[in-house]
Parts: structure tokens; sequence; C-alpha cells
């Protein structure tokens, strides 16, 4: 699957990823530039909590504002249904307090699909009657039912995506999807090339793994792909790469600009391989 190169909702799912592991593969990451107290209490309402499968945490954007989660895979999936706890199912009174999802849209490369539910507590299963395929798909919220407290968020539960019958995440995994403030900022996919037509991409997954690869636009295929393992201590992270070790990679991670083309940017210094390049951005 070659990916589109267009500044949409669906540029943000460039760079098809590797296979992660053995089939149900699980989630790599869930990042959303935005949410309930990230500055103050990043744990909190982080959009990993929609991948943990536990009704003791929530994902919760402000209500006013657009809200959407990118979530990402190893290795392209096939989603062909979709279970969804809607609000904070953290106590009764915080669902009632805060907004709750009442519709939404999960979009790959290549297409999308709306996914609806009741204003109910516990999980609401959705069939998906034409599966979804993709490897990064961007979760929107579309509508919500209100919340009775003054300028309330709107929240998910939990997000429990489906397979073949099987989950592919789930409350086994929860410990994986928790908030480290030391992974945090490199959690996601990174782009590299010239700004709406990426061809370098570098992804970190939760499972302290990471993929580049190396898609030059006139190609249908990447020429180069290579993955490896990451350690995070401090301001530097260890990569693990084939052929040279263990190579040690200051980065810097910039503060974001007010806008619509907001991006932060990653700077890598070290013994890499010549075609990395050495910056990255959020953004395609």
């Amino acid at each position: 699957m070659r990916p589109m190169r267009s500044l949409s909702v669906a540029s943000l799912l460039l760079a098809a990823p590797s296979v992660l592991a053995a089939a149900p593969a699980a989630p790599g990451y869930a990042q959303a530039e935005a949410y309930v107290e990230k500055d103050a209490r990043p744990e909190h309402y982080s959009p990993l909590n929609l991948l943990d499968g536990r009704d003791t945490t929530a994902w919760c954007a402000e209500g006013e504002k657009p809200a959407h989660v990118i979530i990402g895979f190893k290795e392209p999936v096939t989603l062909d249904e979709v279970r969804v706890y809607t609000g904070d199912g953290t106590s009764r009174d915080a669902f009632k307090a805060n907004g709750r999802v009442r519709k939404f849209t999960l979009t790959s490369v290549e297409a999308s699909r709306s996914v609806t539910v009741q204003d109910k507590r516990g999980l609401q299963a959705v069939p998906l009657t034409q599966p979804l395929f993709g490897a990064r798909f961007v979760l929107e919220v579309a509508d919500r039912f209100p919340g009775t407290k003054e300028g309330a968020p709107v929240c998910i539960t939990d997000l429990v995506l489906y397979s073949g019958g099987k989950p592919l995440n789930a409350p086994a995994l929860a410990t994986r999807f928790k908030y480290e403030a030391r992974v945090a900022p490199l959690l996601g996919t990174w782009f590299g090339g010239h700004e709406g037509a990426p061809e370098r991409f570098l992804s970190f997954f939760v499972d302290g793994t990471w993929r580049f690869s190396l898609e030059p636009l006139e190609t249908p295929e990447p020429t180069t792909v290579v993955t490896g393992t990451y350690t995070v201590s401090g301001g530097r992270v260890t990569l693990d790469i084939p052929k040279k070790g263990r190579v040690p990679v200051a980065f810097e991670r910039s503060q974001a600009e007010e806008g619509p083309k907001a991006s932060a940017s990653l700077s890598l210094k070290g013994a890499l391989p010549e075609e990395w390049g050495s910056d990255f951005r959020s953004h395609p």
C-alpha cells in the first residue's frame, strides 16, 4: 500500500509500518496533539487510555475544540468491529458531568468509516459492515452528548479494535499502554523531507521498538526499511541499529507553534546512516 501525500487527515497516516509480532497485532501507539490536562497531568487523560481496556481510565479532549487521536500499528490490519465505551466511565458522576462521544469517524489512508453509539455506560459493539484496512487510523470526534459540567470536555473510556473476531487491544495489554513521561515525546511517526511530500519516516512504538523507512516519491515501495529497539534516558535515546550496534542519539523536541500547520520537530544527532537525514517533524 502506497501512502498518500496530501495535507489532509489522511496525510497523518503515512508510512505503512512493518510486522509487530505474531497475529493479532497490537496497536503501537496512540497520540494526540492536545487533550485535557496534557501539561499539568499528562497521564490523567492520555490517548493511550483508549487502548488499555480498563474503565478506570479515559481519554478526554477539550469540548469546544476539534478532537482527534492517531492510532498506529507496525503492520497493516483489517478492522471489522469496534467496541466503544463512550464518555468518562471512571465513575457515574464523571460520566454525567463530562461530554460523551456520540459519533466519530475512523479514517485510514484509503477509506473512512462512521461509528455511532448510544448514550450509556459500558462497551457497545459496532460491526464495520465494510472493514477498514490500514496501519494508521485517525479517530475524529464528529458529534457528542453534552455533559452537565460547564465547559465539559468530551471523553471516551475505551476503544477496543477487532480483527477477525479477535481483539487487538485488551486489559491484558494494559501495562503496555501506561503513560511514561520519558517516552511520550517520542511516540508516533515523524516525517522527514519536503513539507507536504515527506520521504523519510521514523516511528517509535510503546513496546520499545522503532521503524525507519525511506520512500522516494517516484518509487511504488519503500527503498529502505530498518527496524530495531530503543531506550530512553533523560534527553538521550539509544537506538539499536542493525550493523551499527547501539547508537546514542541526542534529540530535541521544539515547542509546537500556533496555527493549523503547527509542528514539533525532532533533531537527531549521532552516528546514523546518511540516508536517514537528521531532521524530522510531527506533521507531513
